[in-house]
């Protein structure tokens, strides 16, 4: 790399990781819970022994398939990114460069996925000897089309950028790409939930009735401002009950599962749908994407630092379409490595959702029995392996959100007036 890269490269990178630190920082509730986060809840005091042997059994087979494929996955990248064989593949593809790009792309997420597609047709049966699936083989096999080419889509936008920028900015392309790339993960956070999301589920809004009139009463009571309240036909596809809010301004939408509406009481799906206008009423969804833009800067600095050391060595630079196995690689082991950081701060953000959902609602009652019912139908473990919960987990485990809200139930009858 030449030296005005490598300041360029440098200079991107700090101010990436300024940028994310000030976000963390600023964004990032660290200390959620009144009183402070308390210990687990005794398992024996939520779940029967049968229970929670079933949620540890299936979680064994569900870890042993999944760390599998990322394993397999990593593995594959790597030996395509840092060997010559990668290199040769690219140099054998045809057309312009940005064509070449592509089908790069393609071809090495399609070699990963054919290899990883085992794992997922057994992860898959185990869901579904378990009763945590309703979809049919056909339904499974289209999403998974689906979600291929959209990673396919996604990622070719991401490194023809890249090198595009490379090839017209040959000193200044890490800036150039780094602005480009955070302006369009903030962009993503609009069109994701109008074009992605119905690719998957079909929505329709929540009927006028009593549910709908609590939910917007509830929306009214916290200060968020919804677009809509919808419903997703999740039930084809799964048993597990979910909600989650996406999009911000004029694309905001809680999102129910049918599920969640029609198979548990009323109290239990506004503890849910609590807890979700909680991350409207926090903006989490623009803290996620502000924190994602600034991290594509920081990681375009990092990339062009590395290539830069890395692709002098193997004869190939970010101008060069061979260059897609080695990026795709890299980003790969980034992902793994970064995984504690993300998920230490989405945990500490679903820590603040629940707390402001009992604060909301005052029934920690209901919040209990949705918790616990989630847990059951999703099979759970409730005390997952502290390392693989740190590294993998996004949410607090139940037993410390049951914790939670037994602590704040406890503190609200403290303040209620005699």
């Amino acid at each position: 790399m030449r030296t005005p890269d490598r300041r360029v490269a440098l200079v991107v990178t700090a101010v990436g990781a300024i940028a994310v630190l000030v976000l963390v920082v600023l964004r990032v509730p660290w200390d959620p819970v009144p009183g402070g986060t308390p210990s687990p809840a005794d398992p024996s005091s939520v779940f029967t022994a049968e229970q929670v042997a079933r949620g540890e059994e299936y979680a064994r087979w569900a870890r042993l398939w999944s760390w599998s494929s990322l394993v397999v996955s990593l593995v594959v990248a790597c030996v395509l990114g840092f060997s010559r064989w990668g290199r040769r593949l690219v140099g054998r593809l045809p057309g312009w460069w940005w064509v070449r790009v592509v089908l790069a792309v393609a071809a090495v997420e399609l070699i990963g996925r054919a290899v990883t597609l085992p794992f997922a047709v057994l992860l898959r049966r185990h869901a579904l000897d378990n009763g945590l699936s309703t979809q049919p083989w056909s339904g499974f096999a289209a999403d998974l089309a689906k979600s291929e080419t959209l990673t396919i889509v996604v990622t070719s936008l991401l490194l023809v950028v890249l090198v595009g920028c490379a090839r017209r900015w040959p000193r200044t392309w890490p800036a150039v790409a780094g602005g480009l790339l955070a302006v369009l993960v903030l962009a993503g956070s609009f069109v994701y939930p109008v074009v992605v999301e119905p690719l998957f589920n079909h929505f329709t809004s929540l009927p006028d009735g009593e549910l709908r009139t609590r939910v917007l009463a509830l929306a009214d009571q916290e200060g968020v401002r919804v677009d809509d309240v919808l419903v997703a036909d999740a039930s084809r596809r799964t048993t597990t009950l979910n909600a989650y809010v996406s999009g911000f301004g004029d694309t905001r939408r809680v999102v129910l599962y049918d599920n969640l509406v029609n198979d548990v009481p009323q109290e239990q799906t506004l503890s849910v749908v609590a807890h979700e206008l909680a991350h409207a009423k926090h903006d989490d969804v623009l803290t996620g994407s502000l924190i994602g833009a600034a991290g594509a800067l920081f990681g375009v600095g990092v990339l062009a630092l590395v290539v830069g050391a890395v692709g002098d060595r193997r004869g190939v630079t970010m101008r060069d379409p061979e260059v897609v196995p080695l990026v795709l690689a890299l980003i790969a082991v980034a992902t793994l490595l970064t995984m504690p950081v993300e998920n230490g701060i989405s945990r500490r953000i679903e820590t603040r959702a629940d707390v402001d959902a009992l604060v909301a609602t005052r029934d920690p009652e209901a919040f209990v029995a949705v918790q616990r019912e989630l847990a059951l139908r999703s099979l759970s473990d409730p005390t997952p392996p502290a390392w693989a919960q740190w590294w993998f987990g996004s949410h607090p485990i139940t037993l410390v959100r049951i914790a939670i809200a037994e602590q704040i139930g406890e503190q609200q009858q403290g303040t209620e007036p005699r």
